[in-house]
């Protein structure tokens, strides 16, 4: 069986354990005491064992150490998947919203979700979810606006006879006091 691969020498156990002491982060602590005690001449897999992780994964902590130092030891965020849309996807997206569609080009008179999902997809390929979309208006500043609703034989002249006639444009001009107690 080979030799493992050695750790870089402008480290020593004194120096990581001194930083493990330092650190906020739990993950980096145990990684660090576990590359001390392989300074200190220990094996391995008594590394593996302090760190609470197989052989290969003190291999894996041995590379980044040698290649970033102790901060190579500090977790890392996965990148995650790329973003379906870019910046310019965005832009073109604000710019559609905010004037609005033409009826005669667009075939809506109003801008919906899934109108707009229907107009990426047209304009750049791009299948989104509408929750995508939503989410991505949101992330810009626009919020869903919808009018009061309105009954379609809502008498325009009745509304006004109404208004002058109801108690609050009408109200007596001292309080009317009830008693009720008997």
């Amino acid at each position: 069986m080979g030799s493992g691969i050695s750790l870089r020498d402008d480290f020593d156990a004194a120096t990581l354990w001194r930083l493990a002491k330092q650190s906020s982060d739990a993950n980096q602590t145990r990684r660090l005491l576990a590359l001390a005690s392989i300074y200190d001449g220990g094996k391995r897999l008594e590394a593996a064992r302090i760190g609470g992780v197989t052989l290969q994964i003190v291999r894996d902590w041995v590379l980044r150490f040698n290649c970033e130092g102790p901060e190579g030891l500090v977790d890392r965020k996965p990148p995650g998947a790329v973003p379906k849309l870019t910046p310019e996807h965005r832009a073109a997206l604000a710019r559609i919203v905010e004037d609005g569609p033409i009826p005669a080009v667009h075939g809506v008179v109003r801008w919906r979700i899934k109108d707009l999902v229907v107009w990426l997809h047209e304009e750049f390929g791009l299948s989104l979810a509408e929750s995508t979309v939503r989410g991505a208006l949101k992330d810009m500043g626009f919020v869903k606006l919808t009018a009061r609703p309105r009954h379609h034989g809502q008498n325009e002249h009745a509304l006004e006879a109404f208004k002058k006639v109801s108690p609050q444009n009408s109200r007596p001009s001292e309080p009317v006091w009830v008693h009720t107690h008997r």
